[in-house]
């Protein structure tokens, strides 16, 4: 075809000559006989007979009328011009209407065939449109008796005209085409022969182009096209044949095939393809000659009936791309030198550009398909398969809401294709890629794509290709890699080794330890490696170096193995020496060691199979280690590269084997390890610590221990203090089943002597450490209390005599290191003053049986320590009180006295700490107690001073110990795991004061004593001291630290929770990430937050808080000892409120720090909320740890202070949930927090939804209790709280809605019960009993008559309270007010209640004030918004399922359209502001068939306004499901509006004439608008009468409004109705059309046809015929011939209305050319929608505004016919249509 610019300077040449010269003759014609008065009396005749036709009413009238008119024009046969020919041809059209009897046509044929004589051929050349609007339409539907009738009016008259019958050739062809429908029809042979006669005319191009354009806009006559083609087209012998039979354009012809091979029809795709196997052969001239675009139309069209799965239609097909021969290799060669480069360009462009109008597997589909010819398949699988797994993988990932039916068709298609091809292809392309450049790898990813995503695991390809493919690309990298390390593309590589990755995982243990499968010929037996065997496997071109060390054949797992330990040699030695891409080589050996892991693993190389590989262990395992000595490795490496090691070490079937047992490359990997424990790698512990042991147990020396120690002792102070740090991670991470207190004592020791280190850094290293990473304190007491029990020590029990008395004691019988003895003594001091309560709880409450450690429970029992039930606690105090009882009295040991001093102190230290800090039971005291005394009376009587102000502290605390548990309440047995029932039986039979505390005989004398002995006087005070102190007691507080305390604890949290967020968000890997933040410091913070809040609440009991609330391994800090220890117990001790005053207020520290507490304590269960982790790395397990256990001390926390301070604690939650509601309400498909703890701290929905209610009763005035006393929180509103509890009855489940409605229906019921007060709280109330109801409805208790009965009552009364609020809200009317709003309004805020200072306590008299300030204009207007919003969108919907009852749900939409849509359509405005909110309330309210008789009468006034259509188009769009639901509903308001069409009612007897068509055209246009509004043939039993008055308004009206009304609708028509239903309307409409002369009634009718030639419907091209006679509809209107002028109607205004001189001023703009300019090129886009071209066009001001239009009109619609394929703009044809009704101003 020409270009468009081309057919413009053919169009432009042409003058307006030509068509002028044509008017100007039928001008002269009538001049001629307009003088005549002859004529004007024929005139007259013609016009009475005429008018005769008003009166027709049955087929008789007709045949009256007939008869008068032919006698009348009998008459003046004189005459050649017929008068009133346009009316006569009208009424002529009429009477062959098929509904009319066989002998009314035949009397309207004889007039016709009349006329057609007297006018002579010039007379029917010059009025062809006239004369042939009735008798083309008429043959299809003419009975057999007037066909032949007709049959010689189209012979006799028309054919004679021979090149003047161009203009109506498509239109004739259409009419004839019917009668070759049967073949063995009468009229069959006749019609051919007219047809055949009919071509002559005109040229045989000219005559087939007008068969295409049949078959490509007109379906129903494509058979029969293609049966006149398939008898009359002729052969193309010679190129020559080309142009003379096909004409300039080819592909028209190709189109018109294209679409027959597309048809629904069976039939018809078949005869399409024998036409193509005989005209459009692939290697014939006419394929030769289209275009590229031409051809892949053709061969998509051709292509696609695989689809139908018929075998007939394949086997034409095949025919079609594989030739007429016979033999499959003349096939093949047949289909590769035609057809082959064709179906893959075609294939291929489907594939990777899918049209809209057919799913994204069909082209897969078509190729699947296909393969089933294996002359198709082979050759096509080469060359597209690759394009198509590259489509296919776009495709997926680009769009990820493609349904299974893609990936389903690519398993298909994978599993069709033959393996060898696609490997050969896939391995062929990788290797280009190797060897190229680098910048491409889309073959890789392409690889990795079909392994990851197309599931189809096919033994061949896992046994034979998979094995081969990568072994091949093992060593064709690692030889790429070799030649040229630095220059090779890394991305490249790592690419590679990923594929490489995903290949291991597909292929099995047995075919990597085998050799390669396939065909074992003696060329690939001989192969030298892997690649060259794939080449010869394969077949491939590729030149490429190998391997010529190698023996051949070798199997997979040895060469791969091989090439990857070589490809990590050679990326670890560029890692120790190249700096430039150090960071690219570390992944790069991080990914090549991950593959040997998965090597080695998925091999499966037991001990007994050995395999013997080309490797060196040792100087492997140097590289390696070089690497990670560098400065900047990673631990993702150094975790890789010890992995592998000991995957390898493990791995004994590999020879030579590897080993690390070296010291120093243990050492390297453990110093390394240790490095990654320090405090700024906390994300790295875990795994870190981990790997250390496991070095360590593959080792046979203790070199953990003895690095750590190493290290612990560096000069360096910063790089001891991160050595500390970094064992403290170690000894948290490993488990009590190591024996870390064994295996690590040397470092152990050395922390430990820290602890009583001068230097305070070094004590604060020490000290930070025990609280952060002992975990336990068995794991320190085991070694000690191991070394104390040494059989070395030995002792025999001895009695010493003074004064009389008898004293119990031991005596050592031999010397032993004194000095170590004191130093384990000193250490567990430091230890035990350190830890505190913390430590006496783990030895108080754990037995010696438990221990891990068996050699320890051994050594206890041979010191005569024989009780099963004994604890730490207990051995320790007696191994105390031994080593306290114990003298030097044997000469051989008197010189250890000295030091035995020392070691009697440290023993006395201990148990003051021990006593002091735990609850030891009675039996222990007692004996505690008696060894205190006694050696107290030895010391004062030996004059032994030194020993005596510590044995006081020490019998003080036993004392104090003892009568504290002479209150029964306050013992709590701490024995565990009571195994002796008689031991509990006794305990359980002994009286309540069995343990009271009773004077020791000897205390009295000792107190005496030591106050009077002379020798005593210098330490008298301390013995004055514990006098006076025993006998006081002390009681104070210190309550004002607690509340700066607890800020300080909260900043600390905060603190940490930024850092883990940091974590969590960071997903990086190739840095380490440094944090310092441990799950240890979250548990001691949370700790100490609980103690202090706790502390500061006045009502709270802390002796209540169980003691499991802090770990038992945690240890706590160290507490003063000595007198000042018992102040501690001061903190714990019950405090009751001595009166009201001391109840917790809002002004009270206590509240203030239980809310911050709440806050703080929110966020940290909403950031350790379960991390959706995108990848995972080492740093995730201890981020998953540090979450864990924080979230789990948080719950218990939470739960601590929710059973003390209920009410407050939720109301704290609730302000948070309201603080952070955007960022919840972003999120909205995560859990929220709030929601989630309120659940798991909540024993039941019920009690939630109960404090939520009573919360909400406290604050509005009337609805509390006046004996309710409760804390207010300032910062919560009642609207916040119904807010919340909205959100939470929302995410409950049908059965808690259940549990929870009798709770709320109580405030529900109290807010009904005054309603004018409680006003506020009405729609809240409203919002939560909506979301109950939804959720109880679809339970079974809706069964419960009161439950129903309570549900409808409480939903429609509080409906109804809000619904009439809407506009008495002010004195305004809500409507008016947001008529008159200059913007919007601002959304407001839930303001908190007023309060003043005196008001934040509620006192027992409430005073009376307003619960919230008075609302504004604005405030009440948005509240109104939200209230009509929430009508539409809510309320509407679920009124029939809430409200079963018809009357109820009559009754609410009565007061609904009374308060709410009424008054919103009674503002005096215009245009109609048509309220969105309103529009929504009425398409709900239409749905409720029970409420007809609420909204009927509104929807017609609405329709009946006369400002509806000054509404904006959006506004008529969404109003057109509510007028369709109306006329559905009422069936008798469209019979109404039809009553109305032709009338036109006023009530003013002096309307002129404009306003009354005024109101006709409005009520015509309300027509076509419910027209509009309804379905597809809804109206179809009124188009009778619908019609009627259209004519009848056509008659009586000829003012333009009105008639461009009825242009209008008959548009409408068009779109409503399916075709063949205008076609008796087509004579009166095209009449009319013809006679339009004002500008608005031009332009109606220029729409009209502009819409009938987008629809190309059947009635305009075969029922009417009269396409023609608007546009030129042939090749005509593109390749228009010299010699010919134009007769299309809109062809001839073009060339006069461009001669007219353009108007003298333009003062405005061309607003045609606008509209056209922005008209798409119709060519730009193969598969464009059909729209009208005047869509944008609302009026003009002279009629050059469509001389654009007018002159492209022909040229776009042929072009359309090209562009669009048959697809048309719905939408927008609609949205012209809205927009020619509706007229905003």
């Amino acid at each position: 075809m020409a270009s468009s610019n081309q057919r413009e300077v053919q169009l432009g040449t042409k003058g307006a000559t030509s068509s002028t010269g044509t008017v100007q003759e039928r001008a002269l014609a009538k001049q001629a006989y307009a003088s005549d008065p002859k004529y004007k009396k024929y005139a007259q005749q013609v016009d009475r007979c005429l008018n005769t036709f008003d009166n027709v009413h049955e087929w008789a009238d007709f045949i009256a009328f007939l008869k008068q008119l032919l006698k009348t024009l009998q008459a003046y046969m004189q005459f050649k011009e017929i008068p009133r020919k346009v009316v006569v041809a009208k009424r002529l059209s009429q009477c062959l209407n098929p509904a009319l009897p066989t002998g009314v046509h035949q009397r309207a044929l004889d007039v016709y065939a009349h006329i057609l004589g007297v006018i002579g051929l010039d007379g029917l050349r010059r009025d062809l449109f006239l004369w042939t609007s009735g008798l083309f339409p008429f043959f299809e539907y003419s009975a057999t008796s007037v066909k032949l009738t007709l049959l010689n009016i189209y012979d006799a008259y028309f054919l004679p005209l021979q090149a003047s019958l161009r203009p109506v050739m498509k239109s004739f062809i259409l009419a004839l085409l019917p009668g070759l429908e049967e073949e063995t029809g009468e009229f069959f042979e006749q019609v051919l022969n007219l047809l055949d006669r009919l071509s002559t005319t005109v040229s045989l191009s000219l005559f087939l182009e007008n068969i295409w354009l049949i078959m490509l806009t007109v379906p129903p006559a494509r058979g029969t096209a293609l049966t006149l083609v398939s008898r009359r087209l002729p052969r193309l012998v010679a190129e020559n044949d080309f142009a003379t039979i096909l004409g300039h354009d080819v592909g028209l012809m190709i189109r018109a095939f294209a679409a027959a091979l597309e048809d629904d029809n069976l039939l018809v795709r078949r005869y399409a393809l024998d036409l193509i196997l005989q005209v459009l052969r692939l290697d014939g001239v006419p394929m030769q000659r289209s275009s590229h675009e031409d051809r892949i139309i053709i061969m998509r069209a051709a292509t696609s009936v695989v689809m139908r799965r018929d075998l007939s239609l394949n086997r034409r097909l095949y025919t079609w791309l594989l030739g007429p021969d016979e033999n499959a290799e003349q096939q093949i060669a047949y289909l590769r030198s035609h057809s082959l480069g064709l179906l893959k360009t075609t294939l291929r462009t489907e594939m990777f550009s899918p049209s809209t109008e057919y799913p994204e597997s069909r082209p897969f589909k078509i190729f699947i398909s296909l393969l089933d010819k294996w002359e198709i398949g082979g050759p096509l699988t080469e060359a597209i398969a690759m394009d198509a797994f590259k489509a296919l993988k776009s495709l997926i990932e680009s769009d990820t809401t493609l349904g299974e039916d893609v990936v389903m068709t690519a398993s298909t298609l994978y599993e069709s294709l033959e393996p060898q091809i696609v490997w050969k292809q896939l391995l062929t392309a990788i290797l280009n890629e190797l060897t190229g450049d680098g910048s491409q790898n889309e073959a890789i990813r392409l690889t990795r794509f079909i392994l990851k995503t197309i599931h189809v695991r096919d033994e061949e390809i896992q046994v034979v290709h998979l094995p081969i493919v990568f072994s091949a690309l093992c060593e064709a990298l690692q030889i790429q890699i070799s030649l040229n390390t630095a220059r090779s593309p890394l991305p490249l590589v790592s690419d590679t080794l990923r594929l490489l990755g995903a290949l291991r995982d597909e292929i099995p243990s047995s075919s990597l330890l085998q050799c390669s499968a396939g065909d074992e010929t003696s060329s690939l037996l001989n192969a030298r490696g892997p690649l060259e065997l794939a080449q010869k496997f394969y077949g491939l071109d590729i030149q490429l170096p190998s391997s010529n060390t190698r023996p051949a054949p070798r199997i997979p797992f040895a060469t791969a193995f091989e090439d990857v330990v070589s490809l990590s040699s050679i990326f670890a030695t560029a890692i120790t020496m190249s700096i430039d891409h150090r960071k690219a080589f570390h992944d790069l050996l991080v990914h090549t060691l991950s593959l040997l892991n998965g090597l080695v693993t998925a091999a499966g190389l037991g001990g007994e199979q050995k395999l013997i590989v080309n490797w060196n262990p040792s100087d492997w395992v140097s590289c390696l280690v070089a690497a990670l000595e560098t400065d900047d490795a990673t631990f993702l490496l150094v975790n890789q590269v010890i992995t592998s090691l000991l995957s390898l070490q493990n791995t004994p079937g590999v020879q030579p084997a590897l080993s690390i047992n070296q010291r120093h490359v243990t050492f390297k990997l453990l110093r390394t390890l240790f490095n990654y424990l320090r405090p700024n790698y906390s994300m790295y512990h875990a795994r870190a610590a981990s790997l250390m042991w496991v070095v360590e147990k593959t080792s046979t020396h203790r070199h953990v221990e003895s690095m750590i120690a190493e290290t612990l002792t560096s000069p360096d102070v910063m790089d001891r203090e991160a050595s500390f740090h970094a064992f403290g991670a170690l000894w948290r991470l490993t488990e009590d089943s190591n024996l870390p207190g064994f295996s690590l004592k040397v470092p152990l020791m050395i922390i430990l002597d820290t602890l009583k280190n001068d230097d305070p850094g070094l004590r604060r290293i020490g000290e930070t450490w025990m609280r952060c990473s002992l975990r336990s304190y068995l794991r320190v007491l085991d070694p000690i209390l191991y070394d104390l029990l040494d059989p070395v020590v030995k002792r025999v029990p001895s009695i010493t005599k003074i004064n009389g008395k008898q004293l119990q004691g031991f005596s050592y019988e031999r010397p032993f290191d004194q000095t170590y003895v004191n130093h384990l003594l000193e250490t567990l001091l430091s230890v035990v003053k350190f830890g505190g309560q913390g430590f006496v709880k783990v030895a108080r409450t754990t037995l010696i049986q438990r221990s891990h450690h068996p050699e320890l429970v051994e050594r206890v029992q041979s010191a005569g320590l024989t009780d099963p039930d004994a604890t730490y606690q207990d051995i320790l105090l007696e191994v105390l009180t031994r080593f306290l009882l114990s003298e030097c009295k044997i000469k051989r040991v008197e010189a250890m006295t000295p030091t035995n001093v020392l070691i009697q102190s440290t023993a006395i230290d201990l148990l003051q700490a021990i006593v002091a800090r735990g609850e030891v039971d009675p039996p222990s005291l007692q004996n505690v107690l008696a060894a205190v005394i006694g050696k107290m009376y030895f010391s004062v009587h030996t004059q032994r001073l030194e020993l005596q102000n510590k044995l006081l502290h020490l019998l003080h605390s036993v004392i104090s110990a003892m009568t504290a548990n002479q209150d029964p309440r306050a013992f709590r047995s701490t024995k565990v795991a009571i195994t002796d029932t008689s031991l509990e039986s006794s305990a359980h039979d002994k009286p309540e004061d069995s343990y009271t505390l009773s004077v020791n005989p000897l205390l009295l004398q000792t107190l005496v004593d030591g106050i009077s002995l002379p020798s005593n006087s210098a330490v008298l005070q301390h013995w004055l001291d514990f006098v006076l102190i025993a006998v006081l007691q002390f009681h104070s507080t210190l309550q004002a630290l607690v509340s700066p305390l607890g800020d300080c604890i909260c900043k600390n949290l905060r603190t940490r929770l930024d850092d883990i967020r940091k974590a969590l968000r960071d997903d990086r890997d190739h840095h380490d990430f440094r944090s310092n933040t441990t799950d240890a410091e979250f548990i001691m913070l949370l700790n100490a937050l609980e103690r202090l809040v706790l502390l500061s609440l006045p009502t709270a009991d802390t002796c209540h808080a169980e003691e499991d609330d802090v770990p038992a391994e945690k240890p706590q800090g160290a507490e003063p000892g000595g007198f000042l220890g018992i102040v501690t117990r001061v903190f714990s001790s019950e405090a009751v409120p001595s009166n009201l005053e001391e109840q917790l207020t809002v002004r009270s520290p206590g509240y203030r720090s239980l809310h911050e507490a709440v806050v703080i304590l929110h966020a940290v269960w909403a950031t350790t909320a379960q991390p959706k982790l995108r990848t995972s790395s080492p740093k995730h397990e201890m981020l998953s740890l540090i979450c864990a256990k924080t979230r789990t001390r948080c719950l218990r926390v939470f739960e601590h202070f929710f059973r003390l301070q209920s009410a407050e604690v939720l109301e704290s939650i609730v302000d948070c949930w309201n603080i952070e509601r955007p960022a919840a309400s972003a999120a909205s498909s995560s859990i929220i927090p709030a929601f989630e703890l309120v659940d798991a701290l909540a024993t039941s929905a019920h009690n939630v939804v109960h404090m939520i209610c009573e919360s909400i009763s406290c604050r509005v005035n009337g609805l509390s209790d006046k004996n309710r006393k409760q804390v207010i929180n300032p910062n919560l509103s009642d609207g916040v709280l119904f807010r919340f509890l909205e959100n939470y009855l929302n995410q409950l489940e049908g059965p808690l809605a259940v549990q929870v409605w009798h709770r709320f229906l109580q405030l529900a019921k109290d807010v009904i019960s005054n309603i004018r007060d409680f006003r506020p709280q009405v729609f809240p109330v409203l919002r939560c009993v909506s979301i109950l109801a939804d959720k109880i409805t679809q339970t079974t208790a809706l069964e419960d008559r009161r439950i129903r009965k309570d549900l409808q009552d409480t939903y429609g009364k509080l409906l109804d309270a809000i619904v009439v609020s809407v506009n008495r809200n002010t004195d305004t009317n809500y409507w008016t007010r947001r008529n008159n709003k200059d913007g919007p309004v601002p959304n407001g805020r839930d303001s908190p209640m007023p309060r003043v200072p005196s008001d934040l306590r509620l006192e027992e008299k409430p005073v009376s004030r307003p619960t919230s300030p008075p609302p504004d204009a604005d405030q009440t207007g948005q509240q109104t918004q939200q209230i009509v919003q929430y009508i539409g969108d809510t309320a509407l919907p679920r009124l029939r399922k809430f409200l079963v009852d018809n009357d109820r749900v009559l009754a609410v939409c009565i007061n609904i359209m009374y308060y709410i849509v009424s008054p919103a359509l009674k503002i005096k405005s215009r245009p109609l502001d048509f309220d969105p909110t309103v529009s929504l309330i009425l398409r709900e309210i239409t749905r409720i068939s029970a409420a007809i008789k609420a909204w009927r009468g509104v929807i017609s006034d609405i329709i009946n306004d006369p400002r509806f259509f000054t509404c904006s188009v959006e506004a008529g769009m969404d109003f057109r499901s509510i007028v369709h639901t109306w006329i559905d509903t009422d069936k008798g308001a469209f019979a109404d509006f039809l009553g109305k069409v032709t009338s036109a009612p006023s009530t003013n007897i002096f309307t002129n004439r404009e306003t009354e068509n005024q109101l006709r055209s409005m009520n015509m246009r309300r027509m076509s608008y419910i027209l509009l509004c309804g379905e597809k043939n809804q109206f179809l039993t009124s188009l009778p009468t619908i019609q009627e008055k259209l004519v009848d308004t056509l008659k009586s009206s000829s003012a333009p409004v009105v008639q461009a009304e009825v242009y209008l609708c008959v548009r409408v028509l068009l779109c409503r109705l399916s075709q063949h239903n205008l076609d008796s309307f087509w004579p009166v409409i095209l009449s009319e059309m013809v006679g339009a002369k004002t500008l608005s009634l031009i332009l109606s009718v220029c729409k009209f046809i502009d819409l009938l030639l987008v629809l190309q419907t059947e009635e305009f091209q075969i029922v009417a015929r009269h396409q023609w006679v608007f546009v030129t509809d042939t090749i005509d209107a593109v390749y228009r011939p010299d010699e010919i002028s134009p007769e299309a109607m809109l062809d001839q205004l073009s060339e006069i209305a461009g001669g007219l001189p353009p108007p003298q001023q333009e003062s405005m703009p061309d607003r045609s050319t606008v509209a056209f300019d922005l008209l798409p090129t119709p060519v730009s886009n193969p598969r464009m929608l059909r729209r009208p071209m005047l869509n944008h066009l609302r009026q003009i001001d002279s009629i050059r505004d469509l001389v654009p239009f007018f002159s492209s009109v022909s040229v776009a619609s042929y072009e359309s016919i090209y562009s669009s394929g048959g697809n048309i703009d719905w939408d927008e044809i609609e949205r012209g249509l809205l927009s020619d009704m509706f007229e905003p101003r």
